[in-house]
């Protein structure tokens, strides 16, 4: 096993040469294969394990060049500032405006984490609510996860209407004064416009009603006209 200070420059010359290495190589240019022996010596200059690949890759901490979500990749393995992968999805979470999906989490991370997810829910360091027909992961603090929720209700709206072209829209709002008396219903309103060859989804029509505040005008005009 080589000294502190040689081990020092060894280990600095490695990650110089090549930025991450596995505990094979590690063995090698420590000259020793005790684990508890080379991880001391790492933890003396400062490391990040890999939260990819079952945290079998080793950094010095002042290699990575992090993005904007902490997160760093070298030769398709992934490293965080946050350190464990538990510890990085937690935090993708929390500070994601709009919470995360579990896809979402796929395509940002390139790793499973659907057993993470679970895991950090039971343990209540995160939170789990339906949305759209999938699961939304959202801060455990209930205001913060309040206000993700909601912007995720509005992303989702304007997502919906953005794909009907204005033409449609017109016309959805068209229907919607021709019975300005009755209830507004979604499902009638996408059914008469089918009838007329238009085709829109009962869910693109509420998504029109709440971007526009349909629902709750229609319902303060049939309040005025019943007094």
């Amino acid at each position: 096993m080589l000294s502190p200070d040689e081990s020092h420059r060894a280990l600095t010359s490695l990650f110089r040469r090549q930025a991450i290495a596995d505990l094979k190589t590690l063995f090698t240019v420590l000259e020793t294969q005790s684990r508890m022996s080379a991880f001391r010596r790492l933890s003396d200059i400062g490391y990040l394990s890999s939260y990819s690949h079952a945290g079998r890759f080793y950094t010095l901490r002042d290699i990575p060049q992090f993005d904007r979500d902490g997160l760093w990749r070298y030769q398709g393995v992934g490293f965080s500032r946050y350190g464990s992968l538990k510890s990085t999805v937690e935090r993708l979470v929390d500070e994601a405006e709009a919470g995360r999906t579990h896809p979402e989490l796929y395509v940002r991370l390139q790793v499973r984490v659907h057993n993470t997810l679970l895991e950090l829910v039971r343990g209540q360091r995160i939170g789990r609510e339906s949305f759209a027909g999938q699961y939304l992961y959202v801060s455990a603090k209930s205001a913060r996860a309040t206000a993700q929720l909601a912007l995720r209700g509005r992303q989702q709206e304007g997502a919906a209407t953005a794909q009907l072209p204005s033409s449609v829209v017109i016309e959805v709002l068209l229907e919607l004064v021709q019975g300005a008396r009755v209830q507004p219903d979604a499902g009638r309103v996408a059914t008469r416009l089918a009838a007329r060859g238009l085709a829109v989804t009962t869910e693109q029509v509420e998504a029109v009603f709440a971007r526009y505040e349909l629902k709750k005008t229609a319902r303060s005009r049939s309040r005025r006209l019943r007094r």
